[in-house]
């Protein structure tokens, strides 16, 4: 059976009940009104919420987790990157953090306190760390699996994937002979602390004892071989705190052995039934139950049975992620989780024992929740940590009866609270309500339907200037303001609708009336324009290309923000040549602004000046942009046979006596200078 009411989840197993502490959501803003603040405070879900442990989380994951043998600090290591904090509990929160350099596999607590720590890290290293930080650190041999520590001769025991059990002396700061076991490697060591007796566990399933008196084997038996499983490893191991006599064995195939030291055979086998390894084994005494109870981790549970019988009593299983490591208090029902998220979740079982002095809130929840009743302590409350009222400049009334003490912060009347909020930050309404205002504007804006404009080719930006213009006072008119209202009729010039009449129609559709920015008269009365850049060859020798189509498509929208025009996919333009002037002037990347902006009579004077090029042919002149003229005179087509035969006659004489050396024939017309010119030069030819 299970039950929930607000932060805290009530479940009930075999009559024994376990209470889930969630983590607390974030208060309400303070600037919401009197009747959504009251109505979320009657909410469970806010009013019912208890943070344990202030920021009681890692980034990715919590590896181990333990507290101090004198109760007043929580230790937990987790990743990434890799790093331990230190929480302390009568603060309520988190002391210290400290980074590491490899991810840590175990780590153990060499006092009372988190003032010496060993830890055992992943890249076969073992970091010692004091009060001030890091302290010294050293390297095993092999691969380290688990670490344990001997109080009484100062040995720091390490067990690594060798048969060999490491000791690092930490009195004399130096290894030691290790101790040799028969196993092939080791997976989990142990100490009891009644009697000091050594057990590893090895992946043969076999534990081997040892006497740190003596620093040799005292007994070895297979651990795991009672139960049936074989090629089966020793993965948990632990003795109980109690009389000393029961060591608990848990193997890779999910089982649990429970021996007695002065006997070989196990007195009891427990299977859960689930096939994955045992994580851990721990001893619990509580003055509910007479026989001491042991509990059980696996990756997707946690369980609790008691020792004699060999019963559970209830279970826990997460669904944050796999379970890495519990942490337990001595003679307490409060237990932490060590999970494969971020969240460290608490659980809260009375029947293990009541909760610890720090925490002792969290029974109150539990009896309310018991008997069904609402909780009503958040009710017309706030709760404000120590810095929240350092902000307000209410420190003052710390210790008066305006101020309880709960937890690590004070609870503070609600209508006390909203004064001071609104003194220490008088304008946070004003500025929430202003804000409210402009974001429903927009919203209105967008949802309006706009018109959309077709720009004409000529005067293109001067056509988008007076529609913008024109925009924007419509704009004004729709917010309502009676000064921008005023404003815009005083200061109202041309608009799109006045430059629709037949008499300036025609400034954008004849060429002759567009405004070039580049001349001398433009620049003269605009002096601002003639800082802007010069525009480019393209813009200057060509014009964008559009058909009819075309401009049904690309309809500029001159009322869309530039948010709306940075969204929109870039499409390829087409472009087109002005005429062949501007086509040869920009093959010959030259620019036209100055010759243009010239007037008619120095242009055809500087085309009289020019000189003609040696490729172009007699009589004929350069024009501009690479015209050419000529000057002829019209006659009849007879008179041009005529002048084309008298050109032909003498040098097709020419031809025939020079080139070839042959005499002209007899009877022929051609005896221009008689025969004896003729031989002589037949001489010379046959020479």
């Amino acid at each position: 059976m299970a039950t929930r009411d607000g932060g805290m989840k009530s479940t009930s197993i075999n009559g024994v009940k376990m209470y889930t502490i969630a983590s607390q959501q974030p208060s309400l803003a303070s600037w919401l009104p009197t009747k959504k603040q009251k109505s979320h405070r009657n909410v469970k879900s806010y009013t019912q919420n208890v943070q344990l442990i202030e920021d009681l989380r890692f980034t990715t994951a919590t590896t181990k987790i333990k507290a101090t043998p004198d109760g007043e600090y929580i230790i937990a290591s987790g990743i990434y990157p890799p790093q331990v904090k230190v929480y302390e509990v009568r603060e309520l929160g988190l002391k210290f953090e400290r980074h590491l350099d490899s991810e840590i596999i175990d780590f153990q607590v060499l006092t009372d306190d988190y003032s010496k720590l060993a830890f055992l890290c992943a890249d076969r290293s073992v970091c010692l760390h004091a009060k001030y930080g890091k302290h010294y650190s050293l390297r095993i041999p092999r691969m380290g699996r688990d670490i344990t520590y001997d109080s009484w001769s100062c040995d720091l025991l390490c067990a690594a994937s060798s048969p060999e059990l490491y000791r690092i002396n930490l009195e004399q700061g130096r290894f030691l002979s290790s101790l040799n076991t028969q196993s092939p490697a080791l997976n989990v060591v142990s100490r009891s602390k009644l009697h000091g007796l050594v057990a590893c566990g090895g992946e043969d399933g076999a534990v081997e004892c040892f006497d740190m008196r003596v620093r040799s084997s005292v007994g070895r038996i297979d651990a795991v071989g009672p139960s049936g499983d074989v090629d089966q490893g020793v993965t948990a191991l632990e003795f109980d705190g109690d009389g000393g006599f029961l060591m608990a064995v848990g193997s890779s195939a999910g089982k649990v052995l429970i021996y007695d030291l002065r006997s070989s055979h196990p007195i009891r086998i427990q299977d859960h039934m689930y096939g994955s390894p045992i994580l851990d084994i721990k001893w619990h005494r509580t003055l509910n139950y007479e026989q001491s109870i042991y509990h059980i981790v696996i990756h997707s549970m946690y369980q609790i049975l008691t020792a004699e019988p060999g019963e559970g009593m209830t279970s826990i299983e997460p669904t944050g992620g796999k379970i890495n490591d519990v942490c337990t208090f001595p003679g307490s029902g409060l237990i932490l989780l060590a999970l494969d998220s971020s969240q460290i979740p608490s659980y809260f079982i009375p029947s293990l024992g009541p909760a610890p002095k720090w925490c002792s809130s969290i029974e109150n929840f539990t009896e309310e929740l018991d008997t069904g009743g609402q909780t009503t302590i958040y009710d017309h409350y706030k709760f404000l940590t120590k810095e929240e009222l350092e902000r307000l400049n209410l420190t003052n009334l710390i210790g008066t009866n305006l101020l309880r003490a709960y937890m690590h912060g004070y609870f503070i009347n609600y209508a006390l609270y909203k004064k001071a909020k609104a003194l220490a930050d008088p304008f946070e309404y004003e500025a929430y309500i202003e804000q409210h205002k402009r974001e429903k504007m927009e919203a209105e804006r967008a949802s309006r339907i706009t018109i959309r404009k077709k720009l004409p080719k000529i005067n293109r930006k001067l056509a988008a200037r007076l529609l913008k213009s024109e925009e924007a006072e419509n704009e004004n008119r729709d917010a309502g303001d009676d000064e921008n209202k005023k404003s815009s009729k005083k200061k109202k010039g041309i608009i799109m609708e006045d430059l629709q009449d037949e008499r300036f129609k025609a400034i954008f559709t004849n060429k002759e009336y567009e405004i070039k920015e580049t001349s001398d008269e433009y620049l003269a009365l605009h002096p601002v324009g003639g800082s802007k850049k010069q525009p480019s060859l393209l813009e200057e020798h060509f014009e964008p290309a559009e058909s009819d189509d075309d401009q049904s498509e690309s309809e500029t929208d001159v009322s869309a923000s530039s948010e709306d025009e940075l969204s929109k996919p870039r499409v390829p333009r087409m472009y087109e040549v002005k005429n062949e002037q501007h086509a040869e002037a920009f093959w010959s990347q030259k620019s036209l602004a100055g010759e243009e902006s010239l007037p008619m009579g120095d242009r055809v004077a500087a085309l009289k000046d020019q000189q003609y090029s040696r490729s172009v042919p007699n009589g004929v002149k350069q024009g501009p942009g690479g015209s050419r003229e000529i000057t002829f005179t019209a006659r009849s087509k007879a008179k041009y046979r005529e002048d084309d035969e008298d050109q032909e006659k003498p040098h097709q004489k020419r031809r025939g006596v020079q080139s070839l050396g042959l005499k002209p024939p007899r009877g022929g017309g051609f005896r221009g200078r008689g025969n004896r010119g003729n031989r002589g030069n037949g001489r010379r030819g046959r020479r």
